[in-house]
């Protein structure tokens, strides 16, 4: 089996900030009003607001530009393995696809995946890995 090129522990950091970012809904309220209810009794929903100053997407962008240009061509192949662009046996040609189309928009393209970290998920799931490991 081929190998992956990336750290199994990174692939899964992404995983799991990548569903931290995508659990993010509109705001019920418009920015700045305060409706005086009480966040205990509202069950802290205004943490899956997505109110724009959210560290979650400027955190995942920071991390994946700071991997190198091969564990950043493993992302995009993995993520297009598990949405089922490319099977397990083609994995050479997705990486050589991903590295073809690599430029410095790569954190960006992923995180408009809107299941990315599903994707990254059954794309180390092919190779017979899990986060739960």
């Amino acid at each position: 089996m081929a190998e992956l090129g990336i750290d199994i522990d990174k692939v899964c950091y992404v995983i799991m900030r990548a569903r931290a970012f995508d659990a993010k809904v509109e705001p019920a309220e418009p920015a700045g009003s305060d409706t005086g209810g009480n966040p205990a009794d509202e069950a802290m929903i205004d943490v899956l607001e997505d109110t724009g100053d959210d560290a979650t997407y400027s955190e995942l962008v920071s991390f994946i530009g700071d991997l190198n240009v091969d564990e950043q061509v493993t992302l995009v192949a993995l993520a297009w393995l598990g949405r089922g662009t490319y099977t397990v046996e083609e994995w050479t040609d997705a990486r050589a696809e991903a590295r073809r189309g690599h430029n410095a928009r790569t954190a960006q393209y992923l995180l408009g995946m809107p299941l990315l970290g599903d994707y990254l998920e059954e794309g180390l799931a092919a190779f017979g890995h899990s986060c739960s490991e």
